[in-house]
């Protein structure tokens, strides 16, 4: 039976396996949700075993568990390592999701007139790593498994994957493979079908900058003793230039610029900035001056604010002079850059442009490094063969402004390189409240992707 009719006829149980999955409120970030984690490891060992896969386990970790499973079908055959995670981004802020995020719901959108399944974790990344599950299905009950396949998934990958890269290294030999194999990206559109051929890098932190030693009465002291948190958005505002150029020195001294040819290509792909601001209910764009938006979102480095608290924020009023003032942000890196490197420079020029009526102190979180990947390889063809058999178009290569962090590590410690075929819209708002993943693109990747399978084997023949 061929994949489309295999899929029609498992349709309604392939959703409603996918909504159960989506039920689970697998946040890695609150404690309070351990026991969920491990409820869904336990759920998707369960469904690897039930398609057959051996040497299925529930690998332990310092955080939260691992999967992992496999089907070696002939050791001479290329070997498919497929990675995807089951930790999701927190929910919050609650009041504004339209339904429950952990109660998915099915509506049409003007982006998704087929429907979209409305839930935390529906496309970043239990939708999209769960097609890769069905695919597996498919062909395993169909004769049709090309290559022999890996299955790693992780519950940290919302939390910097810091335990992962351990695992990594531990168990080389047990993750030995041809190529990697990730759902975790974007396309242009529904009818526009791409491929990601690089991530930018992470640099996280968060800074702490201290005043007085205690809360004092703003009447008092107001004036007199220096405000944190007004010595913090100072500090912030300053990062960037009347340019929106990032002001960290020694921050843009290793980007790797792209030539004049290769913007002129980047800048053919489908795109209209007013349906971009109208989606947003934005009035414009921002961003570094020289550069379109489709560059600023995913060739050229960011840095962005993602969190600012002190003082009081309670209902009411208090009058009170913070003694403490805090503030979460992300670099976002592109070839070249090193996040450690950057997180030094970006260290170094945040004490230095401190004043000396205050102290700050600067935390390191987590950092990923930037990808590419060679869009004239056999992952990239086999990936855009796939695409192409089933869309009916070739595929656009493209940037992701986004990042995987445990990507450049997968390469450097294994020694193959990692195809990025993601199937969500810049529109389904991951990481954000109603996030949402369309049928259509649910159910197109479980047809693409046992494709990429065949491919990658006669290419790699």
């Amino acid at each position: 039976m061929d994949v489309k009719n295999y899929i029609q006829e498992n349709r309604e149980r392939f959703l409603n396996e996918l909504l159960e999955l989506l039920r689970i409120p697998s946040v890695s970030a609150d404690s309070r949700h351990k026991g969920d984690m491990a409820k869904t490891a336990e759920f998707l060992k369960s469904k690897l075993i039930e398609m057959g896969a051996d040497n299925v386990e529930i690998c332990p970790t310092a955080g939260h568990p691992i999967l992992y499973g496999e089907k070696i079908i002939d050791p001479a055959l290329p070997t498919v390592l497929v990675y995807g995670h089951y930790d999701v981004q927190p929910p919050d802020p609650l009041d504004l999701w339209e339904s429950g995020p952990f109660e998915p719901v099915i509506k049409k959108t003007e982006r998704h007139p087929d429907g979209a399944i409305f839930a935390r974790g529906a496309c970043d990344d239990k939708g999209q790593m769960y097609m890769h599950f069905k695919a597996f299905e498919y062909m395993m009950q169909n004769n049709a498994l090309h290559c022999n396949v890996k299955f790693m998934i992780e519950g940290e990958e919302e939390v910097g994957s810091s335990n992962l890269g351990p695992f990594i290294i531990e168990n080389k030999e047990k993750l030995k493979c041809d190529v990697i194999l990730i759902s975790d990206t974007s396309m242009i559109a529904n009818d526009v079908p791409s491929i990601t051929s690089g991530l930018r890098g992470l640099a996280y932190m968060e800074v702490e900058v201290t005043g007085p030693n205690r809360d004092l009465h703003s009447g008092t002291y107001g004036g007199a003793v220096a405000n944190p948190i007004n010595i913090l958005c100072k500090l912030i505002a300053s990062m960037h230039d009347e340019n929106g150029h990032i002001t960290v020195d020694g921050f843009y001294d290793e980007v790797l610029n792209l030539s004049a040819a290769e913007r002129e290509a980047m800048n053919k792909a489908p795109f209209s900035l007013d349906e971009y601001k109208k989606a947003l209910d934005i009035n414009d764009v921002w961003g570094e001056k020289g550069y379109t938006t489709i560059e600023r979102a995913s060739t050229r480095p960011t840095l962005d604010l993602n969190g600012i608290w002190g003082g009081y924020t309670g209902e009411g009023a208090k009058t009170v002079l913070p003694s403490k003032a805090y503030a979460k942000i992300s670099m976002r890196l592109v070839p070249n850059q090193n996040s450690d490197k950057i997180s030094e420079l970006f260290a170094r020029h945040f004490e230095k442009i401190a004043p000396p009526s205050v102290k700050v102190k600067v935390t390191p979180h987590h950092g990923g490094e930037p990808v590419l990947t060679p869009t004239d390889g056999i992952e990239y063809r086999a990936a855009a063969k796939a695409y192409e058999a089933t869309f009916g178009k070739e595929p656009i290569p493209a940037r992701a402004g986004g990042s995987i962090p445990i990507v450049a590590l997968f390469e450097e410690v294994l020694g193959v390189k990692t195809v990025l075929m993601g199937f969500g819209l810049d529109s389904d708002a991951i990481h954000s409240p109603n996030e949402n993943f369309g049928i259509f693109n649910y159910f197109k990747g479980i047809e693409t992707i046992p494709y990429f399978y065949q491919y990658f084997k006669e290419l790699k023949s």
